[in-house]
């Protein structure tokens, strides 16, 4: 009985503590100036938000490059410049939360540029048809992340637009831990849900009209695909339109602002 309690407790020091006891080292050590470089040129908002915010960015981000593994695709070399970006830009949604970063993702696939995906899609009769499809970031609920890096980068383009695909992608993470990608990610209670789903689905019905009739929105017209893709680009919207979207879409900003615990106007 001696050697098994004994065989347990090395057991269960190795699977849980190890772990954290490593995890604790890293986020000790301090944070490398060349990564600080990289933050103030590729997230914009970085260099404006207050000394409390950046050290949990930083913190965020030590954990994130700890944690999760980045492969490059179609000959992209992996770089500094790729992982803290990548992990800065996706942290920011986890700023004032108690939250693990990202607890259900493993890995983060970076291509150069657009990469195809296989799609096939079958009609009332039956058929299936099967197309490629170009893309520029998706969110798998395996454990993965796949981005084109010159659409993550700091994209003068997709700036001015207000888009982002990181923030988009890892939304998308966030909406997966509930178990399902509907576009109501975890909230405090039931009380929560029920606000959200009354906002959120207003506006989304409203961005709909909006997209069918051809009128221009502050939020992108792909979120009137589906929930999951509203939540999605309304994120986007949320930290590279922070303005724009309070003053349109003031009830849809308020409960983006209660769930990201931030306020994006602040950092202009």
């Amino acid at each position: 009985m001696t050697w098994l309690l004994l065989f347990v407790a090395v057991f269960v020091f190795g699977i849980f503590l190890i772990p954290k006891m490593r995890l604790r080292h890293v986020l000790a050590q301090a944070f490398p100036l060349n990564y600080s470089k990289i933050l103030r040129k590729n997230l914009p908002a970085y260099s404006r938000m207050p000394t409390d915010l950046q050290m949990q960015l930083k913190r965020r981000i030590r954990q994130f490059l700890y944690q999760k593994t980045f492969v490059g695709c179609g000959g992209l070399v992996i770089t500094d410049e790729i992982r803290v970006t990548i992990a800065g830009k996706a942290c920011l949604l986890l700023l004032n939360r108690n939250s693990d970063v990202f607890p259900q993702l493993t890995h983060v696939l970076v291509y150069p540029s657009a990469f195809v995906a296989p799609r096939q899609q079958m009609n009332a009769g039956g058929v299936v048809t099967h197309t490629n499809q170009g893309l520029s970031g998706e969110s798998w609920s395996d454990g993965r992340v796949i981005l084109a890096w010159d659409q993550s980068a700091n994209n003068p383009k997709t700036e001015a637009l207000g888009q982002d695909v990181v923030l988009h992608e890892f939304a998308h993470q966030l909406d997966s831990e509930t178990g399902s990608v509907n576009g109501a990610p975890a909230l405090k209670n039931a009380a929560s849900y029920r606000v959200w789903s009354q906002v959120m689905g207003q506006e989304f019905e409203q961005l709909q009209l909006a997209t069918e009739h051809g009128a221009p929105t502050v939020i992108d017209p792909y979120g009137a695909t589906s929930p999951a893709e509203f939540f999605a680009v309304t994120t986007e919207a949320f930290f590279k339109k922070s303005t724009e979207l309070a003053c349109a879409h003031p009830a849809l900003f308020e409960q983006l602002r209660g769930f990201y615990c931030v306020d994006p106007r602040d950092w202009v």
